[in-house]
């Protein structure tokens, strides 16, 4: 099965052609080079496949991106403000290595014990979080000084230690 990763939003129209402005979290300047599909999602966990005609770079977090039929403002407006998925194999090849988004699919441990696969990152100011399923529950993660104790890379596990009660208030 195919997993999808959200990396970002189509955050605007730009010009009158139908081009779009991605706000993307690969933690680095990116033309997308060589990607030819992104997936908007349309509903829960439905995906559809727009094909990409060209990318601009914008500035560090976002692209101007030109999508096969769509060749008017309009049209454009229709896609925003929709989520972006990537194939994990895209997410790999064009994030940053540092960026947070390589976290996805991670496996979290708290205190010993397995609680979840990494779903999605969310980054804030003075934090992040990750979202994960427990019992088809979704779950979110504080990851900062007080909760973080290591990242695991080869084993693709982030060690926390979370607050007494956290998990209860989402699972009771």
């Amino acid at each position: 099965m195919v997993e999808y990763f959200k990396i970002g939003k189509l955050v605007a129209a730009h010009g009158v052609k139908g081009e779009l402005v991605l706000k993307h979290e690969l933690g680095k300047k990116t033309s997308l080079k060589g990607l030819q599909t992104i997936f908007v999602e349309q509903t829960k966990s439905s995906f559809l496949p727009w094909f990409i005609e060209t990318v601009r770079i914008k500035n560090e977090e976002e692209v101007f991106i030109k999508l096969e039929g769509i060749s008017t403002r309009e049209a454009a407006i229709k896609l925003t403000p929709k989520e972006v998925w990537f194939k994990e194999a895209d997410v790999k090849k064009f994030s940053a290595k540092s960026s947070p988004i390589n976290l996805l699919s991670y496996t979290v441990i708290n205190e010993g014990n397995p609680i979840g696969e990494i779903i999605e990152i969310i980054e804030q100011a003075h934090q992040m979080l990750c979202r994960i399923e427990i019992n088809k529950r979704e779950v979110l993660i504080p990851l900062n000084e007080s909760t973080l104790t290591k990242i695991d890379h080869k084993k693709k596990e982030v060690i926390v230690r979370l607050p007494e009660g956290l998990l209860e208030i989402y699972l009771d």
